[in-house]
């Protein structure tokens, strides 16, 4: 079992791609070119870390990169990394009428067989003071010196079905983690309402969840939070409360299609209080 620094090193290298920056509603803002090196230094004792982004010139075709530097020697307080590299960051702890940010992180590649992911899938996801989501950036990147096809946009369509595959979640101030077999089954309960369209998502161990199609957003409430999914580019979803709750528990996901039949999911969790609880980790395959 790699250590929780030997699975950070799962990042490294150089990292073409892009910051796309979409609305709560899934309409496009901005779309940035990125690189960013990730260089093992002491002998990968710490990393150092150098971002640029390639913001366009007004009234010219060039653009201007602004640059961000930084080294770190160990995961942030409120980070957790798996196996294969994937991590989600963010807050430990959420306030009320206070800006509230949280990051994931997959990666495409199997690192039990020696193979070095070849592209990562980022988000990062934006509240404002009013606790209501600003905006979600959507990084994907690729090895810059492997070209990386990007994938269709996800569709409601590619969910559907049953899934099968493995769950890890890891808890703050605890250094075991809890692996499980996990089921979820996306199902049509009918296909006359095509102007209220809905799917059901079961999950083993939970009761169903109703979802409703909504401008190709999918919507639905759990544990007294409104929710919003966006299907996004590249096989991507974002799941978030519509405006986070006070005093209620809420949970944030970022999803990706690797390819047909194949995803992962990471989930950020927190309780009642308001305090970070737990990240899970998602790997699962459709099995019909």
């Amino acid at each position: 079992m790699k250590s929780e620094w030997d699975c950070v090193l799962q990042n490294l290298g150089e990292w073409q791609g892009s910051f796309t920056s979409f609305s709560p509603q899934g309409e496009l803002i901005q779309d940035i070119p990125s690189l960013i090196l990730l260089e093992g230094v002491n002998q990968n004792q710490s990393i150092h870390l150098v971002l640029k982004r390639f913001y366009p010139v007004p009234e010219s075709a060039e653009l201007q990169p602004r640059e961000l530097v930084m080294d770190f020697s160990a995961p942030a307080a409120g980070a957790f990394f798996f196996e294969t590299g994937a991590f989600s960051d963010g807050r430990t702890s959420f306030s009320s009428h206070q800006p509230f940010v949280a990051e994931f992180c997959l990666l495409d590649g199997d690192p039990n067989r020696d193979r070095s992911a070849t592209s990562r899938l980022r988000q990062v996801l934006i509240f404002d003071a009013e606790n209501q989501l600003q905006q979600v950036t959507l990084i994907r990147e690729h090895r810059s010196d492997l070209p990386t096809p990007e994938r269709s946009p996800l569709r409601v369509e590619n969910l559907l079905g049953t899934w099968q595959g493995k769950a890890v979640t890891r808890y703050p101030r605890q250094a075991t983690a809890d692996i499980a077999d996990i089921t979820t089954t996306w199902v049509r309960p009918s296909e006359h309402r095509p102007s209220n369209p809905q799917l059901i998502q079961q999950v083993l161990g939970y009761e169903a969840i109703d979802i409703t199609l909504s401008q190709g957003n999918l919507c639905f409430d759990q544990e007294g939070q409104s929710y919003q999914t966006l299907l996004l580019p590249d096989g991507a979803s974002s799941t978030y409360p519509v405006q986070i709750c006070p005093r209620q528990p809420f949970f944030l996901e970022a999803g990706w299609l690797l390819a047909p039949g194949v995803r992962q999911r990471l989930i950020r969790r927190y309780n009642s209080e308001g305090d970070w609880i737990s990240v899970t980790w998602i790997s699962e395959y459709q099995v019909r």
